[in-house]
């Protein structure tokens, strides 16, 4: 006796956006795109360009890392660029995307340049990283089109993406967080000698200055001393209005953990990232390829216990849902361990921690993107019983 078909799932994996971590996007799209299991899923490219404009793309990701991105960008722009433009109705309906094929010279039989065709999706993955993406905007859009989609909702993306309204979440939860304080672009351009004897009163070098609202180490920067400051608060205003400067944590260890669930959230083993300058920056990630993972990162039980305590925790502070990586801060000289942040949508290629920390752990890449749109579905469905009226 023949078994019964099971129809496959359309999920439309959404990646690219409005933010300095575009390439990054790319490159974690191009993973999930390659490794949805093709006798369950119909995986849709669906990518949103640097301008805002979402498009069905002519090809779907390819390329391994950010690096290949941008050599990409360099040697063959059009590569990364053409597609038919989409819109997403922030409405319930049949229809999740509508096509707008504007091409006049367009040959295949889709009907008229100008018309319109819908796309019914049963899942969204949003890929994206940074303003735009991860921190709330596409949740709510999503939300709104009633569709199931991967990862935190509009709170926990919004809150785990501001690094101040994160420190305030984690330490209200018993979390340790370095010290640190708030400062915004309009100040210091109006008053940087203010901003500047605020800052050496409350803090001492060297100091972490970085935009609240970024993610990928864009627009961070380490300060030594008072000659470095101004450069590094006027970079990070570059990327928002918000600043976060911070007291660096004594010869830090950067120790990450993955964290997988919703209700009931999971947290791998941990690893350790050692880069290739000072400190993780974009490049270092990124582009230069010498920083080195330790994974598992060499840690005494009790502390792999802590680590994975406490980013469940900081998990939970933010009322994150599906997936999350917590970094956190251990410093060498005095054992002290500090969180330092949360993401929502971390890096998601091959060699990317997150799926990295859990293969050690037991999960391979593909069983990671079926469980997290598993979780997605879970989500969604409770949703559904949920009451919209009072009457």
């Amino acid at each position: 006796m023949s078994g019964t078909a099971v129809k496959r799932l359309r999920i439309g994996v959404l990646y690219g956006g409005r933010s300095g971590e575009h390439e990054v996007s790319l490159a974690s799209a191009a993973a999930v795109f390659a490794n949805l299991d093709r006798k369950r899923y119909e995986p849709v490219a669906i990518r949103i360009e640097k301008d805002g404009r979402w498009v069905l793309p002519d090809r779907p990701p390819s390329a391994a890392s950010a690096a290949d991105v941008i050599d990409q960008m360099k040697s063959d722009p059009g590569r990364l660029r053409g597609g038919r433009e989409i819109i997403l109705p922030p409405r319930p309906g049949e229809e999740t995307i509508v096509v707008m094929d504007r091409r006049a010279d367009r040959t295949d039989d889709a009907g008229p340049a100008g018309a319109l065709t819908t796309l019914r999706l049963d899942a969204i993955f949003p890929v994206l990283h940074g303003p735009y993406g991860e921190d709330g905007t596409i949740q709510g859009l999503l939300e709104l089109a009633n569709i199931a989609f991967v990862g935190c909702g509009v709170l926990a993306s919004a809150a785990a993406m501001d690094k101040a309204i994160s420190k305030v979440l984690f330490a209200a939860r018993g979390l340790r967080v370095s010290d640190w304080l708030v400062t915004t672009r309009k100040a210091w351009q109006a008053s940087p000698a203010a901003v500047v004897a605020r800052i050496e009163s409350a803090l001492a070098y060297p100091l972490f200055v970085k935009p609240a609202n970024l993610g990928s180490s864009v627009g961070i920067s380490k300060v030594h001393g008072r000659d470095e400051l101004a450069p590094a608060l006027t970079m990070a205003g570059d990327f928002d209005r918000k600043i976060v400067v911070e007291a660096a944590v004594p010869e830090a260890r950067e120790i990450e953990c993955a964290i997988l669930g919703n209700e009931a959230p999971a947290a791998s083993m941990p690893g350790e990232i050692v880069p290739s300058r000072e400190f993780y920056d974009y490049n270092a990630k990124y582009v230069d390829g010498q920083s080195r993972e330790v994974i598992p990162a060499a840690l005494e039980p009790s502390m792999v216990r802590e680590v994975q305590r406490q980013a469940i925790i900081a998990f939970e502070a933010v009322d994150g849902a599906g997936l999350a990586r917590v970094d956190f801060l251990l410093s060498r000289s005095t054992g002290e361990l500090f969180i330092n942040e949360i993401n929502t949508m971390p890096g998601f290629t091959t060699i990317s921690m997150f799926p990295k920390l859990w293969n050690v752990s037991g999960v391979n890449y593909e069983v990671l993107v079926d469980r997290l749109i598993g979780l997605a579905l879970e989500r969604h469905a409770e949703k559904q019983a949920l009451k919209t009226s009072a009457f």
